[in-house]
């Protein structure tokens, strides 16, 4: 590891969601960093053409370390349902369409939930799944995977979070992401080991390794 971030650099977060944005200013507020989303910097989105998380996640941080000359990190994740083959899992985003419509995304996962049989908790297990990737102008870069396992309900429950929350039930708790507050989703003071989210979860590794948490 030749690089290094440190109070005062600037980071972008290589990112147009406004949801995402948003967990990821909170989860970065403590460590003194200039944030900047690709968005501020008008950089255009890069096609997200990989197969996995870990490649999706390189492309969006390679062009935005690339547009601005900082440092950056970014997020690609997604919701992995078992019952449906681990889908829409990367393309979690994608059945979402255009305009972003994440109950349409929701409901697409219930009915082909339906269709498969997935009827009982048992059968609606799945996880979602988050890698940060930090890329830095001279080309080095690190990955930080985290995840989170639940089970999927029906229907949708509570209005914070974005994207899947309000379908997803984390193992051992009673409420759905969609139902708890960001501070109880994050989980994220000190460490690792408070970390609920797949998101924080992958950041306490990155806070970890790369600013020394």
């Amino acid at each position: 590891m030749t690089n290094r971030l440190k109070p005062g650099d600037t980071l972008v977060v290589a990112s147009h969601n406004k949801g995402k944005l948003r967990e990821f200013a909170d989860l970065l507020a403590p460590f003194g960093l200039k944030v900047v989303s690709a968005g501020e910097l008008g950089l255009p989105e890069p096609p997200e053409t990989g197969t996995t998380f870990e490649e999706n996640a390189a492309i969006k941080a390679i062009a935005s370390t690339k547009g601005s000359g900082f440092p950056a990190l970014s997020d690609d994740s997604g919701v992995c349902v078992d019952a449906i083959g681990g889908e829409p899992g990367v393309y979690s985003a994608d059945w979402a369409g255009a305009d972003k419509d994440f109950a349409r995304a929701m409901r697409n996962v219930e009915e082909k939930m339906q269709l498969a049989g997935a009827l009982t908790p048992d059968k609606r297990t799945g996880r979602f799944v988050s890698v940060l990737c930090l890329a830095w102008p001279d080309g080095e870069i690190r990955y930080y995977r985290g995840e989170i396992e639940g089970t999927m309900v029906w229907p949708p429950r509570g209005t914070q979070g974005f994207g899947y929350d309000p379908m997803f039930l984390p193992e051992g708790h009673e409420r759905t992401f969609g139902e708890m507050e960001k501070e109880e989703k994050h989980g994220w003071s000190a460490g690792r080991k408070d970390a609920l989210s797949h998101r924080a979860r992958a950041f306490a590794l990155f806070a970890e390794a790369e600013l020394g948490a």
